[in-house]
């Protein structure tokens, strides 16, 4: 079904894999689609409840744009843009599930972006992330100029646009970019606890406070009491609210079915 990833629904669990390790994972136009389409599948599986984008192997997450499909290309940069870059980051940005980035090795430029546009970074302490666009005479995309500053401040997010400096995880993770800096040896357990986490998490709820959370920077005070008073009532009718609810009451663990 799909050419250059690999999906795989492990008990709940979604991994996507970027598999073009002949160009470090390079996204090109059929790549992102097939990304954009795995995640869409996570978003109508019920029994779907977290997803991992990771890149195969240990070297590369994703190199970024793959310049020869650009440049052999007969619509623009910004047609490109539209039609697959910014479907792939929306979905991401959409799923009603948590997403979790895997960084198992460097991500530079639009793979810089997409590693950013998921809702939690687990980085293997040797891989960096880079924003190289500005090397190759370009300004940050995909989604990065939205999510850089949200994640790091303005100024500390223009250095990063403005050189294309390597960051390492460990530093990534002192700056808040990325969530986690973990030895090599211990990316695969440290994702697995994360993703075992929101497995049973309740998904209603992650994915309401996702939602909300997405439009959070945009919106005024008001705005956001509103929603958290329209997203709360229909958690609160959940089997999961009820779930969580008695079992508190009971003092047991609560059995989240993510309904």
């Amino acid at each position: 079904m799909y050419q250059h990833i690999i999906f795989s629904n492990n008990d709940g669990i979604v991994t996507i894999t970027l598999n073009r390790p002949e160009v470090y994972h390079a996204l090109n136009a059929a790549m992102m689609q097939e990304i954009t389409q795995a995640i869409g599948e996570a978003g109508t599986d019920d029994s779907a409840r977290v997803v991992i984008i990771t890149g195969e192997g240990n070297k590369a997450f994703s190199s970024g744009a793959d310049l020869k499909d650009a440049v052999n290309s007969s619509r623009s940069a910004g047609d490109m843009l539209e039609m697959y870059y910014n479907p792939m980051i929306l979905a991401i940005r959409n799923i009603s599930k948590p997403v979790i980035c895997r960084l198992n090795g460097l991500a530079v430029g639009a793979g810089c972006s997409l590693a950013i546009a998921c809702d939690m970074i687990i980085a293997s302490e040797d891989a960096y992330l880079s924003l190289l666009f500005v090397q190759i005479g370009l300004m940050p995309d995909a989604g990065a100029t939205f999510f850089l500053p949200r994640r790091i401040g303005m100024a500390r997010a223009f250095e990063l646009a403005a050189t294309g400096k390597k960051v390492y995880a460990p530093e990534a993770e002192q700056i808040g970019l990325i969530n986690k800096s973990v030895p090599a040896g211990e990316l695969d357990k440290e994702t697995a606890l994360l993703a075992s986490y929101y497995r049973t998490a309740p998904t209603l709820a992650i994915g309401a406070m996702k939602q909300v959370l997405n439009q959070s920077y945009e919106s005024d005070l008001q705005k956001m009491l509103n929603l958290e008073v329209a997203n709360q009532d229909k958690l609160f009718k959940s089997q999961d609210a009820a779930e969580g609810i008695s079992s508190f009451l009971q003092k047991k663990k609560p059995d989240f079915q993510g309904k």
